[in-house]
């Protein structure tokens, strides 16, 4: 049996997402099968927006049942991101509208270390929409998937929005 897979990898977060789901992925024909980790992860912070620069505080949750090593969380902006930006350490820029940060260790049912960014946008805007996504789970199934998709909507005014 062939099986083909197809993986787009950003940088060097990606490289050692892909390693570790590859390290645990079931061979075709074992006699004893692996199974994944179940882990289900959300965020929950907010986003506020003035002057064209926009703060995100973000705290990862894992809902469990399994502890996750390591996850990256998708940050995506509906504007495109100024060319310069100081991103916190464990963050990298994917795109030109993209930020990946990373989690760290997530206990099952515990709150990880709380993501604190700003990002400036590229020309002007009277407001961004923001979606966060799990990009990778540390080799984790999450058995109720979207519950870590939020979308916010964040008007050029100061005021925080929570997600």
């Amino acid at each position: 049996m062939r099986i083909r897979m197809r993986m787009r990898v950003a940088g060097g977060l990606g490289a050692a997402a892909v390693g570790a789901a590859m390290a645990g992925a079931a061979v075709v024909g074992a006699a004893v099968p692996a199974v994944a980790a179940a882990a289900g992860l959300a965020y929950h912070g907010y986003v506020a927006m003035a002057g064209g620069q926009v703060d995100v505080r973000l705290a990862p949750q894992n809902q469990g049942p399994s502890d996750v090593t390591d996850a990256t969380v998708r940050l995506h902006w509906s504007q495109p991101l100024a060319a310069v930006q100081r991103l916190p350490e464990g963050c990298a820029r994917y795109d030109v509208s993209t930020v990946l940060c990373d989690t760290g260790p997530l206990a099952a049912g515990g709150v990880g270390r709380e993501i604190r960014l700003r990002v400036g946008l590229e020309g002007t805007s009277t407001e961004v929409t923001l979606e966060i996504d799990t990009l990778w789970e540390g080799g984790s199934v999450d058995r109720t998937p979207g519950n870590d998709r939020q979308q916010v909507l964040a008007l050029d005014t100061g005021d925080q929005y929570s997600f």
